[in-house]
């Protein structure tokens, strides 16, 4: 089962994003994110490309979205390796229409599109800083996280409290 989440870029109000269907939580995307994808031209090629089933940390090239190989074998093997940390597309790579990033006027229009996608994290770009939430309501320790702007290293402070109390 996927963690949806949606990616997006924010200028002013307005923000154009795209969902992404796998591992959408701060240990994975949110990571992919903040290391990989700080360069404004960088973030910009991925919202062109549209919507995602798996984000990596390399854009990569248009590719096939199934690996057409018996599941196991050696050469199954080597195609899942070659193809591990690229972005898969569902427009690129599977050919599917409608996938295009979707632009909201605020924010609150883009929180209700994450909500409408089952969307339980989003990330946003604003002027070149990792913001995101989540829409459980209330994450960690009881800081809500949710539908505003936190940025992604204060979420992995708060998760990280979060942990630590579980632990103790």
């Amino acid at each position: 089962m996927g963690t949806r989440s949606k990616v997006g870029v924010m200028v002013g109000d307005k923000c154009r994003a795209v969902y992404v269907h796998w591992d959408g939580y701060l240990d994975n995307n949110g990571a992919i994110l903040a290391e990989h994808y700080m360069d404004p031209f960088k973030v910009r090629e991925l919202m062109d490309l549209g919507d995602v089933s798996s984000l990596g940390p390399n854009i990569g090239t248009q590719h096939d979205f199934d690996i057409p190989f018996q599941y196991g074998t050696p050469e199954y093997q080597a195609e899942a390796d070659r193809r591990r940390g690229i972005t898969t597309f569902y427009g690129r790579d599977r050919g599917e229409t409608g996938t295009e990033f979707k632009t909201d006027s605020t924010f609150e229009a883009f929180f209700d599109r994450v909500e409408s996608c089952c969307g339980e994290w989003y990330y946003i770009m604003k002027d070149g800083v990792w913001y995101c939430g989540d829409t459980y309501g209330k994450y960690g320790d009881g800081s809500s996280i949710s539908r505003k702007l936190v940025s992604y290293a204060e979420a992995l402070e708060i998760q990280a409290a979060q942990r630590e109390a579980e632990d103790a």
